[in-house]
């Protein structure tokens, strides 16, 4: 069974036009996915206040669409009607930087009908994301503040807890080692991963492996291999998988391998969501 759990429709500002959720079940269909999660943006620092006021957390966004309240919304609305159509559709929502605007996340998270949540941190409080950084002729140590502050705030997000898989970790290394080639010694961030992992296996949460990094310049998943192991050494057994699909033609891109490397690093199961309670389906590959 093979499973894509972090896609996004053209309800995400940065997806292709193209990608209608209905599209999407069919492709899913034909590709042999048991199942496709559609995971539209849900970035909580970007939700603007319908009175002033109202979220006492919002800090002020270059962009008044991106993972705005109408898109997000809409996107859970049009999954939730097409899966009485489409039996290998289940609605989630991908939520950045929730206590970045915790107000917004419990807004979207009290929606009824939601399977999935992935908790996503993109960008560090108080500044862009990282996709907008620009990383040449910055000094080394600045990078590794970034990190740092980066990890700081996925630990805290897990503290919270109130996803269901924290996506794509080591986000920032898409952009710093493989868009600027800017090499990084992650030994330095070992404890604070390591207590990240902890904290979602105290918890009850799932880990992503995100296959985006394979068709991308990092050319690793996220987290990659190393990443991986650790956290089933720990004892983590939840494990969620996605291609982070903007488009039709990424849709299951990667899965495969990903399934394979899970394996291969000593996992049992693949983890997916249903009603926000995880169902485990063994890996057979």
């Amino acid at each position: 069974m093979l499973f894509d759990s972090h896609t996004h429709s053209y309800f995400s500002p940065d997806a292709d036009k193209g990608a209608e959720i209905e599209a999407m079940a069919i492709k899913a269909q034909e590709l042999g996915l048991s199942y496709i999660t559609v995971t539209d943006h849900c970035d909580c620092c970007y939700w603007l206040p319908e009175s002033e006021g109202e979220y006492d957390e919002y800090q002020k966004a270059d962009s008044i669409m991106f993972g705005s309240r109408d898109y997000s919304k809409a996107s859970i609305e049009k999954t939730l009607l097409l899966k009485q159509k489409h039996e290998n559709l289940l609605c989630g929502t991908e939520l950045g930087e929730p206590l970045q605007n915790i107000k917004a996340a419990e807004e979207i998270l009290s929606i009824d009908g939601l399977d999935f949540v992935i908790g996503s941190l993109h960008m560090n409080s108080g500044k862009p994301d990282f996709y907008y950084l620009e990383y040449d002729n910055v000094d080394i140590s600045v990078i590794r503040v970034l990190l740092g502050r980066y990890f700081t705030e996925v630990l805290d997000m897990c503290k919270w807890g109130g996803f269901d898989s924290l996506g794509h970790l080591t986000y920032p290394l898409r952009y710093i080692q493989g868009e600027y080639e800017i090499t990084i010694d992650m030994r330095r961030y070992n404890d604070i991963i390591r207590e990240i992992f902890c904290t979602l296996i105290e918890k009850g949460k799932a880990l992503e492996l995100n296959t985006s990094g394979f068709r991308q310049k990092y050319g690793k998943p996220f987290p990659e291999e190393k990443y991986l192991r650790l956290y089933r050494e720990l004892g983590g057994e939840l494990v969620t998988i996605g291609s982070d699909a903007h488009n039709i033609f990424d849709i299951g891109a990667g899965i495969r391998r990903g399934e394979e490397l899970l394996k291969a690093c000593g996992f049992k199961y693949i983890t997916v969501y249903k009603g926000r309670k995880p169902e485990n389906f063994k890996l057979d590959i």
